[in-house]
């Protein structure tokens, strides 16, 4: 626990709760807003206007008319009716609404603890504020590359933005769980391999924005194979050898399935490092992350079969939270104990 005072920490967690779920909730909503290409429907920034959605007919031709100036509009989507837009427009409003409610779920609360406890809460959860804050900026930054020359948003602003917000997820999370827990930090199994696969996982988040950026799912609709071959036929090893191989599809996928296939070999591995070191409480937290990391290359198979349905793609994204949660679970309770 952070201090000897059971209420506030009572307190505390309770507000790292709410982060917890409201972060995981934008998440979500973050990822069906790129599914249905609900993200450039705003061409504004409205970082102190925009609270409030468009009531009259004037208002919504306005935020449409702007909408028709971009690539997106002009190249793609030029058959669209207002009707059409609105659907577009409500998750993008809905997703800078939940940011903006994050950033007051994290600001206000610690204004009053801070006022009433001390400066330490300040100084201990700052770093949320200031990375729900940078996280605001990125996601303006990420649109507006879509604004000028691109029918979407630049993969590469797609996938800072993305693991942004798993980075402010993992610290809500992890001071949850100090919060949570009477346990003393001392090391009990320093495994360098579970940092590797913590690592590994980061790493796949960053090629799977590339797969949803580039809409690289729909290439090869196959598996275990790219189409007839284990490589994908129109692409060439010599590719790697090219600082743009991020920026090729087929490749882009082939990395993200075979990343999936190591981060499984690097579990076993782990799996196999626990059971024979004996530490029963470290049981049931490699048995969650199995369960999650199964769940999610069956999802991913299942995503990549279907043509990328929505349905399985956005449970493809919501479980790797519990992917990344669990493994954190783990990483904790290997550095802790009574």
């Amino acid at each position: 626990m952070y201090s000897e005072n059971n209420h506030l920490n009572y307190q505390l967690k309770l507000w790292m709760l709410s982060l917890l779920v409201l972060v995981s909730l934008i998440i979500l909503v973050g990822g069906l807003t790129r599914l249905t290409d609900s993200g450039l429907s705003i061409t504004t920034w409205e970082l102190f206007v925009g609270f409030f959605p468009p009531f009259s007919n004037e208002k919504w031709l306005e935020y449409f008319n702007l909408y028709k100036t971009i690539p997106e509009y002009t190249q793609q989507n030029y058959n669209m009716t207002l009707d059409d837009f609105k659907v577009i427009f409500w998750w993008e409003w809905g997703h800078r609404q939940l940011g903006r409610i994050i950033g007051l779920t994290v600001l206000l609360p610690m204004i009053y603890f801070s006022i009433k406890h001390g400066f330490w809460i300040i100084k201990k959860y700052g770093i949320i504020f200031l990375l729900v804050c940078f996280q605001g900026f990125l996601g303006w930054y990420m649109v507006s590359s879509g604004l000028v020359e691109r029918i979407d948003v630049s993969h590469y602003r797609l996938a800072i933005h993305l693991v942004t917000a798993f980075i402010i997820l993992s610290i809500v999370y992890w001071q949850f769980l100090k919060l949570s827990s009477s346990l003393n930090k001392i090391v009990v199994n320093d495994f360098f391999i579970l940092k590797i696969f913590l690592f590994l996982l980061f790493l796949q988040l960053i090629i799977g924005a590339f797969v949803s950026g580039m809409d690289a799912g729909k290439i090869y609709n196959t598996w275990p194979l790219m189409g007839v071959n284990y490589f994908p036929d129109d692409s060439s090893f010599k590719e790697f050898l090219n600082l743009k191989v991020f920026d090729n599809p087929s490749i882009v996928q082939f990395i993200h399935r075979n990343l999936a296939y190591i981060i499984f070999v690097i579990y076993a591995l782990i799996l196999f490092k626990i059971i024979n070191s004996g530490n029963k409480n470290l049981f049931k937290p490699i048995a969650i992350i199995g369960f999650s990391l199964l769940l999610q290359i069956i999802l991913g198979v299942i995503t990549i079969l279907s043509g990328v349905k929505m349905l399985f793609a956005s449970l493809h994204q919501i479980n790797s939270i519990l992917v990344i949660l669990s493994t954190l679970y783990l990483v904790f309770s290997s550095q802790y104990k009574r």
